[in-house]
């Protein structure tokens, strides 16, 4: 207990460092990683989000999420014309791991969408948080 109140400043650092690293694990729904499959959800129902997939043609086609529209990665540039006009509504940016939705995302937000942000963990997190996939062209 002595060491405590003689090293309070260096407890104090200790405890705000720890909960800097909680918060930016559990708690920020804009992360640099991206947000969960469930605050996805949220943001599409609750924010009017839109889904973006970035995987190629027929990687969206093997299964990607219900209502989600097909840009790849490589025609991102040439169909921003495709997204919302409003660039502060959420996009949401999905591929197959997360990679590339991270890239495109930081794409989307030098193109001016302040909202873009990738679904961390990609269709995998999808699949594995039970939410609905469909195969085929869908809404491409």
């Amino acid at each position: 207990m002595q060491f405590l109140l003689d090293n309070w400043a260096l407890v104090l650092i200790a405890l705000t460092s720890g909960g800097m690293l909680l918060w930016s694990s559990y708690g920020g729904s804009g992360s640099a990683e991206g947000v969960s499959a469930a605050q996805a959800v949220l943001k599409i129902n609750r924010e009017k989000g839109v889904m973006i997939d970035v995987c190629e043609p027929a990687e969206y086609q093997a299964g990607h999420a219900v209502g989600s529209k097909s840009i790849p990665l490589g025609q991102l540039d040439k169909r921003l014309g495709d997204l919302p006009k409003d660039k502060t509504a959420p996009v949401l940016v999905m591929c197959a791991s997360g990679m590339r939705a991270k890239r495109a995302a930081a794409q989307l937000r030098k193109a001016g969408y302040v909202n873009a942000m990738p679904v961390a963990g990609g269709m995998r997190a999808w699949r594995e948080a039970g939410l609905p996939v469909e195969k085929g062209s869908g809404s491409a």
